[in-house]
């Protein structure tokens, strides 16, 4: 069986600089083996063994070159033709900012449910063509097509949680049998401080809910972390938000949350309440990544601690709740596996915290109905609109009394 081309290469390399360097006796008993080894004719053989690696000129189809003997050729990249044009890449451009620049695995499956309800609205307009490309284009094409225009910036918050110690006996740590995450109503509940670096005195937080089977997400600003205002916010959030029933909740082990006030509540209102493991961030996993991609992506670092302030960001989270529950689509893990020193996860296909409540057997009928009222009701570009009008106006506020400002995540 003769040498492959790689091979055979590696032994033209290999043997040359041998061969330059031998004497006369030891260049024709080099050629010999070399000969023997490679199948190539004496005059050939002793030709490349003498040039390789050397510039010379040589005709090729009538013309002169100058090419280096044993240069690797340089591979001709194949044209062809641009399936996704101009016309596709303006609106998948305004698509992904409308859904806050994410993945392409995750805005692939929303493109369908998004641009229609966007064409009916008249906030854009599509040809046929690039509606049935917008329709048929891979996750992986996303990604390339906008690897130009992505930025983001990873900038990391305070933990402001004290530990409520008195009652931690009494509330259990959550476990698997506790909660029956195929049903939506299990929350994780969680505050994030608007402190802007500097933790002295009064300032907001928000209150930020979860809903671990669906993804829905409620957050809720609050002017401190007193228990009495932490209490009527979760309130709120079941009463006037929340589109199913509450079934329980779970906190981590700070003192706003681990109280007799909240735990009586849930005894009364036959709500499942259980916390979190000290020092075990990834117990409550769904909410800490939502204290991310909902409150600091959308308000920032900076500190607020007026009571306006905190009116302008339950103003910017009422335009912010309908967007991400009825329009932003999310991937939720299925099987995570290790495979030596690495981890395999596998997720499923995106879709919005309302689809996977539409979706759901333990949701009522008169309860879709208001769900799919509500996403044709509401025009995702105008809440996206108003949500960077109240960002600006946070900005101004909290910049007018002279504080240094870290920019939105």
């Amino acid at each position: 069986m003769g040498l492959t081309m790689r091979e055979r290469k590696s032994v033209i390399k290999e043997t040359a600089n041998r061969y330059r360097k031998s004497s006369k006796k030891e260049k024709g008993r080099i050629l010999d083996e070399f000969i023997q080894l490679t199948q190539y004719k004496r005059n050939y053989a002793g030709w490349i063994l003498r040039n390789y690696g050397k510039e010379i000129l040589c005709r090729i189809d009538g013309q002169l070159l100058r090419i280096v003997v044993g240069a690797p050729k340089r591979k001709k990249k194949r044209k062809r033709p641009r399936r996704y044009d101009d016309k596709v890449l303006k609106v998948l451009k305004k698509l992904w900012f409308l859904l806050d620049y994410m993945c392409g695995k995750r805005l692939a499956p929303a493109l369908k449910n998004i641009l229609p309800l966007l064409e009916k609205l008249g906030e854009i307009e599509v040809d046929e063509e690039t509606r049935k490309k917008l329709f048929s284009i891979s996750p992986a094409t996303i990604d390339r097509l906008l690897s130009a225009e992505r930025k983001r910036m990873r900038i990391k918050g305070r933990s402001h949680t004290k530990p409520g110690t008195l009652l931690k006996n009494k509330i259990p740590i959550r476990t698997f049998s506790d909660w029956d995450e195929k049903k939506p109503g299990y929350l994780e509940i969680d505050l994030v401080g608007h402190d802007g670096g500097s933790a002295s005195g009064e300032f907001a937080f928000t209150l930020d809910a979860t809903d671990v089977n669906s993804g829905w997400t409620e957050p809720w600003a609050v002017k401190n972390k007193a228990r009495r205002w932490v209490f009527e916010a979760l309130l709120d959030i079941r009463c006037k938000n929340l589109p199913f029933k509450l079934l329980g909740i779970d906190s981590d082990n700070g003192g706003e949350f681990i109280n007799e006030h909240l735990m009586k509540y849930c005894e009364r209102e036959e709500l499942v309440f259980t916390r979190s493991r000290p020092y075990r961030k990834n117990d409550n996993c769904f909410v800490e990544q939502k204290n991310y991609t909902v409150v600091r992506k959308y308000v920032g670092y900076a500190r607020f601690d007026t009571e306006e302030e905190v009116k302008v960001m339950n103003e910017l989270y009422s335009n912010l709740r309908l967007l991400i529950n009825y329009y932003h689509p999310s991937q939720k893990l299925i099987t995570k596996t290790r495979e030596g020193s690495r981890v395999k996860k596998k997720y499923d296909v995106a879709k919005t915290p309302c689809q996977r409540l539409l979706e759901s057997d333990h949701i009522p009928e008169s309860t879709k109905r208001f769900l799919r009222s509500e996403f044709e009701k509401h025009n995702p570009v105008e809440l996206k609109r108003n949500i960077e009008k109240l960002q600006a106006k946070l900005y101004r506020m909290a910049a007018s009394k002279g504080q240094a400002l870290r920019e939105y995540a």
